[in-house]
This record gives C-alpha cells, sequence and structure tokens, in this order.
C-alpha cells in the first residue's frame, strides 16, 4: 500500500492483552506520515539481557572456515566483490552465518582481532533456527503490535543481530529495504528493528529521510538468471542530500518500526560502546502479494517463510 503502512486494511483491530504493543491512531498517522516509527520499551532489560547472553553464546561457539569468512559491506561495489558473489552469502537466508567487519582478517584469512570483537552481524535465519531468537519474532507482544498495523498474512523473511563494534562497526550507506527486499505491489514489506543496547548519536543510531518511503524504490539487487552465485544491481541510489537525515536515538529495548521503502542509514561506530540490535522483516503475504524471484534472498524447501502468527 504505497505510502502507507504494509497492507493497513482495519484500523479498529484491537489487542487487549497487550495494549502498550497496539498502536494508536495518532501513532499509525505518524508512521504512514514518516514511514518509520519508535516505540519506547517494546522490549524489558531481561529480555534484552537474554537476547545478549544467547548471542554469546552463539559466538563462542562459532566456527567459519576460511573460505567462507566474509566482510560485510554496504557500498555497492563492495556488495558485489563480497557477498553478491559469495554462495556463503546467498546460501545464507535459511542458516545461520556469519559475516564479519572489514580489516579484521590478514591475507591468510586468519582473525587480526579477537572473533567475538570481529563479527558485524550474524543472519539469515536466527528466527527459524533459535529458539530465543524464534520466541522474541513470534512474541504475543510483536504479533499485538503487527495485527494493530493491520497485517493479515505477515511472513518471516529474514532476520539479522547486528553488532555495531565499538571503534570500528562499520557504516550502513543510505538504502532503501525493498532494494533487496523487492515485492510487487510495492509497500508489503516492514522492519522490525529492536536495541538489544542503547543506539545513540555517539555510537551509530539509525537516521531516516522522513516521508521518503513515498517514491517507489531507486534501485534493486538482483540475482543473475539460472541460481548462479552473483548479483547485479538495476537503477542506482541517488546522492541523498545529507540534510534531509534525522536521527533517531534508541534506548535499549526500544522497537523501531521501518517501512520498506523509508531511506535509512548508519553511521560508523567510533565510540567504545558496542550498539547491538536484533532486526527481522515481515512482508504480507495477503492480497496478491509476489515475493520477486530475482531477490538474493528465496525462501527453501528446508525453509518456506514461516507465519508470524502461530
Amino acid at each position: 500500500v504505497k505510502g502507507s503502512s504494509p497492507g493497513v486494511s482495519n484500523l479498529s483491530q484491537q489487542c487487549p492483552a497487550f495494549p502498550m504493543a497496539c498502536l494508536s491512531p495518532s501513532q499509525l498517522k505518524k508512521f504512514q506520515e514518516d514511514g518509520f516509527l519508535l516505540l519506547e520499551g517494546f522490549l524489558t532489560a531481561d529480555e534484552c539481557e537474554a537476547m545478549q547472553q544467547r548471542i554469546g553464546e552463539i559466538v563462542a561457539e562459532m566456527d567459519v572456515p576460511l573460505h567462507c569468512r566474509t566482510e560485510f559491506s554496504t557500498q555497492e561495489d563492495e556488495q558485489l566483490r563480497t557477498q553478491g558473489n559469495t554462495d556463503y552469502f546467498l546460501s545464507s537466508g535459511d542458516k545461520v552465518r556469519f559475516f564479519f567487519e572489514k580489516g579484521v582478517f590478514n591475507k591468510k584469512g586468519n582473525f587480526l582481532v579477537p572473533p567475538e570483537k570481529s563479527i558485524n552481524k550474524i543472519g539469515h535465519a536466527l528466527h527459524a533456527h533459535d529458539p530465543v531468537f524464534r520466541s522474541v519474532t513470534h512474541s504475543p507482544k510483536v504479533q499485538a503490535l503487527v495485527r494493530s498495523l493491520g497485517l493479515q498474512l505477515p511472513v518471516v523473511v529474514q532476520s539479522m543481530y547486528i553488532f555495531k563494534q565499538p571503534h570500528f562497526g562499520g557504516e550502513v550507506s543510505p538504502h532503501q529495504d525493498a532494494t533487496f527486499l523487492y515485492t510487487e505491489p510495492l509497500g508489503r514489506v516492514l522492519g522490525v528493528w529492536i536495541a538489544i543496547e542503547d543506539a545513540l548519536l555517539e555510537n551509530g543510531c539509525l537516521w531516516f529521510i522522513p516521508g521518503s518511503h513515498t517514491s517507489g524504490v531507486s534501485r534493486r539487487m538482483i540475482r543473475a538468471p539460472e541460481g548462479s552465485p552473483a548479483t547485479s544491481f538495476l537503477g542506482s541510489e541517488p546522492a541523498w542530500d545529507n540534510k534531509l537525515f534525522v536521527p533517531l536515538p534508541v534506548r535499549r529495548g526500544g522497537l523501531v518500526l521501518i517501512h520498506g521503502e523509508v531511506v535509512h542509514k548508519s553511521e560508523q561506530n567510533l565510540s567504545d560502546r558496542s550498539r547491538q540490535a536484533y532486526t527481522f522483516h515481515l512482508m504480507e503475504a495477503a492480497a496478491g502479494t509476489v515475493w520477486s524471484p530475482e531477490n538474493w534472498l528465496q525462501p527453501t524447501t528446508e525453509l518456506p517463510f514461516p507465519p508470524l502468527y502461530i
């Protein structure tokens, strides 16, 4: 639904069990106007701590072969050269895999920094394979929130745990999520971004261009035909005016709703504080939505996109 929240159809839907998780009419209007919305205190400190503890266990058990050590980047040329042409990335949609910051390996692929300090993100199916992250993604609170948006048949298409390491956590360049998660019609993808630690100006909070979700998608990342392990971009990212971006500091436990076409970014983390976040994307699968067969991420026999409502 172009220029509004995905699939909004019934603003009278109620969720009495979790009233704090339901959007008010004014919140829904703000989301429709801006393309993003902050809900402070959505998760408790204990819920955030449980995710941090679990991710620490996952990292401690990490075993990534040398040839699979992929540095993550949002710069277009580097994306195509590293993730976009690497099977480790392209086949990660139904797995739990590790992606690293730039400059953390030597020429032989060995770590130059402690492994736990080298990770950029873990993706893209924590929601499916780990009970802690599955319980958060499908929690009654999240379900109530998404119902209050009016989504009828939301499915989970991917999830990521993002680290933003102290001192060198990489920037995320301006982009629209629908560049990578494209649907027809547009307006059917929704990002849910949860601050597991404070995300502030000094350690790389999100920045948005309010209202930028109403003009379609400027570029698309597509797979090469016939399953070739390569991608390319259609179109190009405009030179967005930095003056248009507004910062969105989020305290631990805050949740940000992100429209699939809103332009957003984050800066490099040069502080001594990490900025961890858990994020996942939903697609409204009702009403004839088509997930592009050209998207890098595709459902598999082993993991079809699971319904959010359980």
